[in-house]
This record gives structure tokens, sequence and C-alpha cells, in this order.
């Protein structure tokens, strides 16, 4: 494994989300020095080195919004991957299907090695107690809204990959609770997978008795929420995923629409 994830599963299990951040960028020097990537003169990774003397000196070309995002990338990883441990133990098993989701889901927006890191990170989770209100504290910290509901929505497909029990609502629940989500925002993103009109009006968070003004406005506020570009930080292919999301939505509006013949 990668010193980079091996420190940040670390920095995570010991420190929470931002221990991971630190124990990742700190594994990814130790990769970086350890593999003779840089070298006098030499580019690698953002990192350069230059001599003057006996003193060499490496600095960071990295931009701060580089570091920004990287930050944010890393921390929704290491979320996702503990929060998952939570959702798969809730029935008491791990599936081959939510394996290959969480690993499909890191191979897209982190590379093939990533993939086959996480997994051995997961299964080391299984076997640890998760305190999803702790884990929700400190993400509440350091992930604005609509990261955490984006984050969200990929725990509740993970629930669905197997077919969604009790058990994983109730996880998903508690998990929307400690992330600081609101009740409609649950609501809404726990029926996003559903195909009955009942559900579509839940995933717009309003309930039948609305009119077709309210129904309106209920759209544009969820497309606006959902908007991938809420989640640009986080990288294009997260961007890409997120747009299921904002999908789901359209969709759902035009099966209410066609109901109600708007």
């Amino acid at each position: 494994m990668a010193k980079k994830w091996l420190f940040g599963f670390l920095g995570w299990a010991i420190f929470g989300p931002m221990g991971a951040l630190i124990g990742f960028l700190a594994g990814s020097v130790f990769d970086i020095f350890s593999s003779g990537q840089i070298s006098d003169g030499s580019e690698s990774g953002g990192w350069t080195t230059s001599q003057q003397g006996n003193t060499r000196t490496y600095t960071n070309t990295r931009t701060n919004s580089d570091q920004y995002r990287t930050g944010q990338r890393n921390s929704f990883m290491m979320s996702l991957l503990v929060l998952s441990s939570a959702v798969i133990k809730a029935d008491g098993r791990m599936s081959d299907s939510e394996l290959q989701t969480v690993k499909s889901f890191i191979r897209a927006n982190f590379g093939a090695q990533a993939a086959e890191e996480a997994e051995t990170i997961v299964r080391q989770l299984m076997a640890k107690d998760v305190n999803i209100y702790e884990v929700g504290t400190q993400i509440r910290m350091y992930m604005n809204y609509s990261q955490r509901l984006q984050l969200f929505q990929y725990l509740v497909q993970l629930a669905q990959c197997d077919g969604m029990v009790q058990a994983e609502i109730d996880v998903l629940q508690s998990i929307a609770a400690a992330v600081g989500l609101q009740d409609s925002d649950r609501d809404s993103l726990l029926n996003i997978y559903r195909k009955d009109v009942d559900s579509a009006y839940k995933v717009l968070g309003i309930d039948r008795n609305a009119t077709d003004e309210e129904v309106r406005k209920a759209y544009k506020k969820m497309a606006l929420k959902y908007h991938p570009d809420k989640v640009a930080t986080l990288g294009e292919d997260v961007q890409k995923a997120a747009e299921e999301k904002f999908k789901r939505v359209q969709q759902a509006y035009e099966q209410i629409k066609k109901e109600r013949g708007m």
C-alpha cells in the first residue's frame, strides 16, 4: 500500500478527517522521497529542489488553490470510506456488490491503485466500531453543505446496490443527522433512486397537496441546491457523479408534471 493511503488511514483512525488529510499529505511526501522522484532541479508532484552550497531547499510549487482542492478531495475520500464501512456493516455482512460499488467510485475519482488500497482500508474498518456522531461532527467542520450532500448521495447509492433494508436506512438517517443535513434533504436523497410518483414528490421535498406553482418553486430550489458546480472543488470526476443527483431531480419534476398534466 502506498504510504500516503496508509498514513491517511492511520491519521483518520487517530485524529479524524484532518488527521487523515495530514497523514495523506505526509505519506505523499514520503512516497516521493522514497521513490527517488525528487532530484536536483527536477519537478515532481508539485515539488522542486534547489541547491545552494551545502543547503538543499524543497519547495511546493502548487498554488494554494491546488492544495485546497487536494485537501478537499482527500478528506472527502477518507470520510467516504469510513462511513461506507458503517453502511455496509448495517445488515451484518459485506456483499460483493457493495465492495465493488466502493471500488468503482474510488477508481473513477482517485485511480486504480487507490481503489485497491481502498478495499484494504474498508476491510480493516469493518473490524472497527465507527462512532458516526464523532465522525459527523468532524465532517461538518471540514466539508461544506453541498459536499456533505454529495457524500450522503453516494452512501444511499451504496445501500441501494444490493437492496436497501431497514437497518441501512436507520444508519443512513443517523449519518444524515450526524453530518447536519436537513430532514427534507435527507428524505429527498433517500428517495432519489426510487421510480414511483410518491417518491418523486419526496425528492423535491414536497407532498401531493402542493400547488403547481409550489412544485415549480421546489424544483428550482432543489436544482440549484444539487447543481454539480457546488462540488467543483472535489474534482471533475466527483462533479460528474453529482450530475446523476441533478438529473434525478429533473426526472422527478418531469414525472410530477406528466402526472398533473402541467
